[in-house]
């Protein structure tokens, strides 16, 4: 299963993880601008580098997230989070269009949720115990 992983991750890395992890970081420097928001760019490159190697790898809720990640989910939403579901969207329809991409075009989809709200999120290795609860 492991080379699996690798040989998908090494796939998804050429066709569609550098842009969208280019994606990442141009939303990371731009969080970077204003001292309040450099927990968004902390954010951002996480997410940048779950993108890049996506495949053996899921998200999980923090369970000592409280409120302040909620305002910061719904800040993220306003001013980054849509642009780059948007992304992971128009990636995907071109991937879905030929049949070898249709894996990718799945894993995009389901890198949009993350992308609308990140925060209260850690991405850990799908063989950790508990990694999908």
């Amino acid at each position: 299963m492991k080379v699996l992983e690798v040989v998908l991750n090494v796939l998804w890395l050429v066709f569609c993880g550098i842009w969208l992890a280019l994606g990442y970081l141009l939303a990371a420097l731009v969080c970077l601008i204003f001292i309040v928001t450099i927990p968004f760019s902390i954010a951002s490159l996480r997410i940048a580098g779950y993108v890049l190697w996506p495949f053996g790898r899921t998200t999980v809720e923090r369970p000592e997230a409280g409120a302040a990640s909620c305002v910061g989910n719904v800040i993220w939403f306003v001013f980054a989070g849509w642009w780059l579901a948007l992304g992971h969207l128009v990636t995907s329809i071109p991937l879905f269009l030929s049949i070898i991409g249709i894996p990718f075009g799945w894993a995009n989809l389901k890198l949009i949720p993350i992308s609308l709200m990140p925060l209260g999120r850690e991405v850990v290795r799908t063989d950790q115990r508990f990694a999908g609860w």
